[in-house]
This record gives structure tokens, sequence and C-alpha cells, in this order.
């Protein structure tokens, strides 16, 4: 099981690798700038370089997350300013040897035009990757649907990827929370969404999967994560464990991004799960 948590970089990248190593992870995440806005970071290259080199040597994977406001819906006036923050989120996770660049999918931006949205991230998308051309990925993931938010169905993510004019820099990253918040998957519809997944090739191209479970029930748009060992998670145990250790998800790295001051720790969180999980 490839397993690890988010991790900050407030003592760099290569400090985020070895702090995922003292967690027991084999994998990571991390924001690889401020989340909090889409400012252009001058980033250090040589750390950069030790995180790749250490994440080798050490048989870690990871991937990066971009800031909190990057949107490929972008409001009017922010479309180029979204654009540069992507590609330089690209460039730090590229230096670092990530696997790719979380991003989450789109929101509805017209209410008389059902495909606005859609045409936009396109837009974005084929801008973006016209101009990449490292090993990193753009891994689309999908949304729990607050706020109109679109990207809850396979059908969805997987006709983005079809649509664009680079269609093998994108991969997908999947999140248990946000797939049980929409609906897509609602614990006892296993079968049914590996099935469906299989038949548009999503899983073909899942590079990653947040670990993490709900504080509200299926179906509820609601985006709030719970650890996967806590009272107050909607998910059944049981159900999540026969999603996570299936053998499509064999290879693929599971990141927990779970509350980590609720009780416990995501050391603690890694360690539990590899005791009950680990040898599936």
């Amino acid at each position: 099981m490839i397993l690890g948590s988010h991790v900050s970089i407030r003592v760099g990248y290569l400090g985020a690798a070895k702090q995922a190593v003292a967690n027991g992870a084999s994998t990571f995440q991390y924001f690889p700038k401020n989340p909090r806005n889409l400012s252009i970071k001058e980033f250090d290259r040589e750390d950069a370089n030790s995180c790749k080199e250490f994440c080798r040597q050490h048989g870690l994977q990871s991937v990066a997350h971009t800031p909190y406001s990057t949107s490929l819906t972008p409001l009017e006036g922010k479309k180029d300013l979204t654009i540069s923050s992507l590609l330089n989120d690209l460039e730090i996770a590229n230096a670092c040897g990530s696997i790719g660049v979380v991003v989450h999918f789109g929101s509805q931006i017209s209410k008389t035009d059902p495909l606005a949205s859609y045409h936009l991230m396109l837009e974005m998308l084929n801008e973006v990757l016209s101009k990449w051309d490292g090993e990193c990925l753009i891994l689309l993931e999908n949304n729990a649907g607050t706020k109109g938010a679109l990207g809850t169905t396979f059908e969805e993510l997987v006709q983005i990827r079809n649509l664009c004019e680079y269609p093998e820099k994108i991969g997908f990253c999947l999140d248990t929370c946000h797939a049980f918040a929409s609906g897509l998957w609602a614990g006892e519809n296993t079968e049914e969404f590996f099935k469906k997944g299989q038949e548009l090739n999503y899983f073909d191209y899942l590079k990653a999967i947040h670990l993490n479970n709900s504080k509200y029930p299926a179906g509820s748009r609601k985006d709030s994560h719970a650890n996967i060992y806590h009272t107050n998670g909607l998910i059944d145990e049981d159900e999540l464990k026969e999603l996570v250790t299936s053998r499509i998800f064999k290879e693929i790295p599971l990141i927990l991004e779970t509350p980590d001051d609720e009780g416990i720790s995501h050391k603690e969180e890694i360690e539990m799960i590899l005791k009950a999980w680990g040898s599936y």
C-alpha cells in the first residue's frame, strides 16, 4: 500500500519529503507555494532537486496541489494570472520529481449556457499545456458538488481529458470524500463504481487518490473531510476498505487530507491504516 498524507513545506521541499518519511509514509502531497494566492514563486531549485533525489533514494512518490483559489473556470480578469500560476506550479512540482499537480474541476459560470464552463476549462487547459513540456501532469480532481461545482461524474472528467488537445499531459486524482458527497460513490455501490470507471477508461489515467472520510452523508454535496478512524466519519469502514484495497487501486498513491488536529495525527493515522489494511 502506497500511503501518506499532505505535509507542509515550511522547512522546504526536502524538509517536506523528510517529514513524510518520519510519518512512515511512502507518498506525500504538498502545496508548491503559498496556498492562499496565485502569486508566482521564485523557488529554490537546489532544494527542489534535493527533494527529487531524496524521494528517489527512499522510493517516495509525491504530488503537488494548486493553491485554494486556482480554478479552471476563473473569474473574469483572473484567466492570465491563473494560467501563469498553474505553469509555475507545474515547474516547481516537476523540479521536485512529482507525479503531477492536482487541480479541482471547474464550476458552473453561466445560468443560460450549460456548456460554457466546459468550453472555458478546455481553453484554459489547452493554453497551459501548450506551454508545458515537462513530465509532471495536470491531475483533475473530482468535486463534491458544492456551490455549483462540476466534475462530479466520470463522464465529465473523462470527456474533458478526451477533448483536450493534450490528453497525454492530463491524469486524474480521485477524492473519496468528494466522491461520497457527490453520490459518485455511495459506499454500497462499489462494484457499480468500478464497472463504470473501467468502461470509461477513467482508472487508466488515475494517478493519485485523496483518502478521506466524510462528515456528511452520501449525496449531501457538502465537502468536509473526516479522519478514517473517527466517530464523526460517515463512510462505513468496511465499505471504504473494500474501495481502497481493490486491485484496481493497488499501485496508486493514497494521500490523507484528513484533519490532524482532531485527536489523531497523520503519523498515527498512517500507522493504523497500514496495520489494518496494509496486507491487502
